[in-house]
């Protein structure tokens, strides 16, 4: 936050307000941490849905933003994975001070349209553009912990390699998890040796690496709100259904 924070201060916790205590830390990228919370009595939650945060300052100033759940709950255990946003209030926070075993406010889970149920049996599509990568891994992590054999496709438009969140998992997945292929568009730098040119996502990779339409997949789209709108444009224009694609979009608060 832009003034002190103090997470504690939670013996007045608003209604719908949970107070949850930071009980591990992990590097992403060289901006993003994931950070696992533990919830007393937490609910369970479904891929996709989010949860607010709220800190709170020492002159009482307060301030929440919604982070995307980043995959199953493990008992009372959550996982956000938060990207530090220049001059943010609660972002540079969350990534860079905040200790662990400190307790912080949470509210949620919220959302119940931009999810996917392990009962679902369409093919999936997903689309990510940089951090919003994180609702779709919660679908991903959530089909591998049901052992669901629905087959999903993931195309990532990231900025480099080294903005990659998840990146050994991911690897990892495509290995072991059947059914599940995940293809890269690098946007500024590509690895060394990759085969293709630094782009912007364009008809060429959805068309290429997504489904067909008359498979009826579902689709979830996440990122920045360009990238979204750029996106399912395109899959409509290829003849998706507009009804079975679902987004979500970020961008700057205040």
């Amino acid at each position: 936050m832009a003034r002190a924070a103090v997470p504690g201060g939670l013996t007045r916790t608003g209604a719908g307000w949970r107070a949850a205590r930071v009980v591990e830390r992990r590097d992403e990228t060289p901006t993003a941490r994931t950070l696992v919370l533990e919830v007393p009595d937490w609910p369970g939650h479904l891929a996709g849905q989010h949860i607010d945060i709220r800190l709170t300052a020492a002159d009482g100033y307060r301030a929440e933003r919604a982070y995307s759940l980043a995959g199953p709950a493990d008992g009372n255990r959550i996982e956000v994975t938060v990207q530090r946003v220049p001059d943010g209030e609660v972002s540079p926070y969350l990534v860079e001070n905040l200790p662990v075993d400190v307790p912080v406010e949470i509210r949620g889970p919220v959302g119940g349209w931009f999810v996917w149920r392990p009962t679902d049996t369409a093919p999936v599509l997903l689309v990510a553009g940089g951090s919003g990568i994180v609702p779709l891994m919660a679908m991903i992590r959530a089909r591998r912990a049901a052992g669901s054999r629905v087959p999903f496709r993931l195309i990532y438009s990231v900025r480099t390699e080294r903005d990659v969140y998840y990146a050994d998992e991911l690897r990892r997945r495509t290995r072991e998890d059947f059914g599940l292929d995940v293809f890269h568009v690098y946007t500024r730098e590509t690895p060394e040796g990759w085969p293709e040119p630094a782009r912007r996502i364009g008809v060429a990779d959805v068309n290429s690496h997504g489904w067909p339409p008359e498979l009826e997949p579902a689709a979830f789209v996440c990122g920045p709100t360009g990238f979204v709108e750029k996106v399912a444009d395109i899959l409509i224009a290829l003849g998706h259904d507009s009804r079975r694609v679902k987004t979500e979009r970020f961008g700057p608060t205040g």
